[in-house]
């Protein structure tokens, strides 16, 4: 929303004035991201500042200074900002916070839900004091959304206590071994099946392990004990590791008995869950000790205050036949309560049914209607985050002893032991832990700002797109994720005491799903009816947009292949296609990244973590049609330029270079209404895709043809036979067009030729000894040896030499003082040449260590310099 500096010859008439100020507007951002600074009001001030006076530039006007002024003039004359994808709201709430009108509609109501907790309830509270009795008596200031918290946290509370007085018998406390007691924190579980030899017949745990407890000094693990003619094992903890079994008693093969030995596969284990035939057993009991965790056996108290429990109800809903993310149903799961112990049904009935009496007490306190929704919303969020890890799909994570909840990843898979959070403990997953989180949340929002909207909607009819608003959305993923059938785990448990509150959003018994754009299972012609209505939603966007800024896209989905008879296609073709289709333009690309590293999917993968920026303006009416050969003349005059800005501008890393590529070739692309071949025949997105790549090709080939011979030969033989033992016949045939020889690269320490075969080091080789040299100022080194070396440091870690120290004392030793050379310069081109072949070879510990490498090396080179100027010592 900002003017580009170079759109301003009056005020920046030169390129450098430009830059300057380009690097000014670019710091803003820089500030702004950081998550210390969300809420640091001076620097909002300037950021809608930034934003207002481009507006009033664009509309003839003066900007005003003050703060307050500003937000008053951004509210009546910029154009509301609109997501029809609203999901989670990030884009709405981001918008609001720099002080915009923000709009968001999704067709979701579990996602409409959370846009109104995050935009448009808060500000309708901002300075409010709160109604409990507790706080009027204290006389405090309250200050945004800080009253609202306050009541969330007393009537949590008051829900918490009168839970307890209902259902706390359900909960006993541990008896210790001297006699004492203590608070327990979590019971753990294993379901069972019926052991399939006549002869043992007993109820056999289904274990993915048996340790509780990985920390340090605290190792406790469960052991499972066969008492003669009983039906079922008992468990013991035990406080060493001795004896701790190598894995648990179920895997992807098959489920084996602890008692006889007995094995049986997946498919029986299926059968007898679809018969009913699968139950749960307690296997530890975890309490809060004055120290740390403690872990106990199970007892004959606790297993019969669990059996004990009695829900009053249990929600409504089956789970989907067939749906993306979803693996339970093939072992008998079909309804959503199912997917719970009764003591874990009893604990969230009786939270949400003690909702409808805040209502009443919230009114009693002097409360309105309306206050007193708000408050109730915000208290269904914290049953809502019960439900998340109070299920028995929720894995207790043995090296962090807490509960996590169900949704590791956007999918809902079989888990064979679960951890059972207590409610009503001070510790992991308790509900005063969830009140919490949420009044945290709320006294962070932006209440100050403008009041934001958001409605439930079809994003096909464009419902709220009125104004010419600035549309920024994060469209569906094609067949990435089931939105509406993992929504629907929430959806039923917020139905029955939201219903009264939101009728429009809660009507349904579950999240609508024929409207929904994504291409599922359940559909006929998936991917057809994906783009049509994908489409349909484009052009709407397109017809509707605000003319005088863009409108952005986020898209993120790894360039693949998926061939089914004869087809191939990928999402990026999907979206790209229904985004010319629509009539967009492509003018501007840039890759954010918004996807952190320690994600379930980036751990031990190449997973790309960043989001494509799209943004597209409304393509002329009177844009020409474009033959192939225009297009492939620009494509290799432009794109060379958009890469080089890329990974040295924007050191965009490696495993998102194709990614961030499609950017600008499609830019090139998109300013034709049509590309054709002679023939009239229209050049497809795909095909514009390939050659995209091909180009990327032609730009890594380029900067290779620029190594020395060295490198040359390990990155071709690296290619052709990986790190594998080969004759040595084939490493000479391969090094004499070069003009190297299999001695020399012996010598220089790349690979090792013995008994006639010749095998290339790897990144792990490279570890400082006597075969890699650490010595400093070393200037004969090869590219390959330097970004080796220093990959193997950073990732490392190891012998205390390694990350970024170790990798910038490298680049010292080969570049020194300077920090320049032929070799330090060629390991910064060959970093990324290396991912990409890592990367195909599926090998992705290398490859992961080679983008981690390159996306640092800018800080690698500024830590080298710091060393540098510390003096000689800390360079050694």
């Amino acid at each position: 929303m900002v003017d580009d500096p170079s759109a301003l010859p009056e005020e920046f008439p030169t390129e450098e004035a430009q830059r300057l100020e380009r690097i000014r507007l670019h710091a803003i951002i820089e500030r702004l991201v950081v998550w210390e600074n969300s809420n640091d009001e001076a620097l909002l001030a300037e950021a809608r500042y930034e934003i207002a006076r481009s507006v009033a530039r664009s509309r003839r006007e003066l900007c005003p200074a003050l703060p307050d002024d500003v937000l008053a003039y951004l509210r009546d004359h910029a154009p509301s900002v609109y997501d029809p994808f609203a999901g989670g709201g990030s884009i709405p709430l981001e918008a609001q916070r720099l002080g915009l009108r923000a709009v968001a509609s999704d067709l979701n109501p579990v996602a409409v839900l959370i846009n109104k907790a995050l935009i448009e309830l808060p500000p309708k509270v901002a300075g409010k004091p709160p109604v409990n009795p507790d706080a009027r008596s204290a006389g405090a200031e309250w200050r945004g959304a800080s009253g609202l918290a306050d009541d969330i946290r007393y009537y949590g509370k008051w829900m918490r206590d009168r839970a307890f007085e209902r259902i706390g018998r359900l909960y006993p406390k541990a008896k210790l071994p001297d006699g004492g007691e203590a608070t327990v924190i979590a019971w753990l579980w294993a379901r069972t099946i019926p052991c399939p030899n006549p002869a043992c017949g007993i109820l056999m745990p289904t274990m993915g392990m048996f340790e509780v407890s990985k920390k340090p000094g605290n190792l406790r693990w469960t052991r499972p004990v066969v008492r003669p003619g009983a039906k079922r094992v008992s468990f013991v903890v035990q406080d060493h590791a001795d004896g701790v079994p190598n894995g648990g008693t179920v895997d992807r093969n098959g489920a084996r008995c602890v008692a006889c030995g007995a094995t049986e596969t997946l498919a029986y284990v299926r059968e007898q869950s679809k018969a009913g035939r699968m139950g749960e057993q307690m296997t530890a009991i975890v309490a809060e000790g004055e120290r740390g965790r403690l872990f106990l056996s199970p007892t004959e108290e606790h297993i019969q205050s669990a059996l004990s429990a009695k829900a009053k109800w249990r929600p409504e809903g089956r789970l989907p036949n067939k749906a993306l993310g979803f693996r339970i149903q093939g072992y008998g799961f079909s309804h959503w309560h199912q997917m719970y112990t009764e003591r874990q049904l009893a604990a969230i009935t009786t939270f949400a049914d003690l909702l409808a009496e805040v209502r009443t007490l919230a009114n009693k306190h002097g409360s309105d209607e309306e206050y007193a929704n708000i408050v109730t919303t915000y208290l269904s969020i914290a049953i809502g985050k019960t439900a998340y890890s109070g299920c028995s799909f929720a894995k207790w994570q043995n090296a962090g002893d807490k509960v996590s909840g169900v949704f590791s990843r956007q999918a809902i898979s079989m888990l064979w032991d679960f951890g059972e959070a207590s409610p009503f403990s001070d510790s992991t997953q308790n509900w005063i832990g969830q009140i919490a989180w949420i009044c945290k949340v709320v006294q962070s929002l932006p209440v100050d700002a403008h009041v934001g909207m958001a409605h439930q909607a079809d994003a096909s009819l464009m419902r709220y797109a009125a104004n010419g608003p600035i549309i920024v959305t994060d469209p569906p993923y094609y067949d990435n994720i089931g939105y509406s059938d993992l929504s629907d785990f929430f959806y039923v448990w917020l139905r029955p005491p939201l219903r009264e509150i939101y009728p429009d959003l809660f009507s349904g018994m579950l999240v609508p799903k024929e409207e929904e754009i994504v291409a599922a299972p359940r559909f006929e012609n998936a991917r057809e009816r994906f783009e049509e209505l994908l489409g349909k939603s484009l052009r709407l966007m397109r017809e509707r947009c605000a003319d005088e800024f863009p409108s952005s896209i986020f898209y993120s989905y790894k360039q693949q292949e998926e061939e089914n008879e004869g087809m191939a296609s990928t999402g990026w073709e999907t979206m790209l296609s229904a985004v010319l289709s629509a009539g967009f333009s492509i003018v501007g690309t840039w890759p954010v990244r918004t996807e952190l590293t320690n994600r379930p999917r980036g751990m031990e993968s190449n997973s790309l973590a960043t989001s494509v920026v799209l943004a597209c303006r409304p393509r002329e009416e009177s844009a020409p049609t474009g033959t192939r050969t225009q297009f492939l003349q620009e494509l290799m005059r432009e794109l060379p330029a958009a890469l080089d800005h890329l990974t040295h501008g924007g050191r965009i890393d490696p495993v998102d270079l194709r990614q961030a590529a499609i950017g600008p070739g499609m830019q090139v692309y998109s300013r034709y209404a049509r590309v054709e071949r002679t023939s009239g025949e229209p050049v497809t997105v795909r095909e514009a895709l390939q050659e995209i790549n091909k180009a990327v090709d032609f730009y890594t080939e380029r900067a290779e043809g620029e190594l020395d011979a060295l490198s040359r030969f390990c990155l071709a033989w690296l290619r052709t036979h990986g790190h594998a033992k080969r004759p040595f016949g084939d490493a000479e045939t391969l090094a004499k067009p070069m003009n190297v020889s299999v001695d020399g690269l012996r010598d220089a320490g790349l690979l090792s030729a013995e008994r006639g075969e010749v095998r290339l080091y790897e990144i792990v080789d490279y570890a400082p000894g006597e075969r890699s040299s650490d010595k400093p100022g070393r200037g004969d080194a090869s590219a390959w040896e330097v970004c080796c070396r220093m990959a193997y440091h950073f990732h490392s870690g190891a012998e205390g030499r390694g990350g970024m120290d170790g990798a910038a004392r490298v680049a010292l030793d080969v570049g020194g003082p300077a920090l320049v050379g032929a070799a330090l310069d060629g390991a910064e081109r060959l970093v990324r040449m290396l991912y990409d072949v890592y990367d195909r070879r599926s090998d992705a510990r290398a490859a992961a260590a080679c983008n981690d490498l390159s996306g640092a090396w800018e800080s690698v080179l500024r830590r080298a310099q710091e060393l540098r100027d510390r003096g000689p010592g800390m360079m050694l």
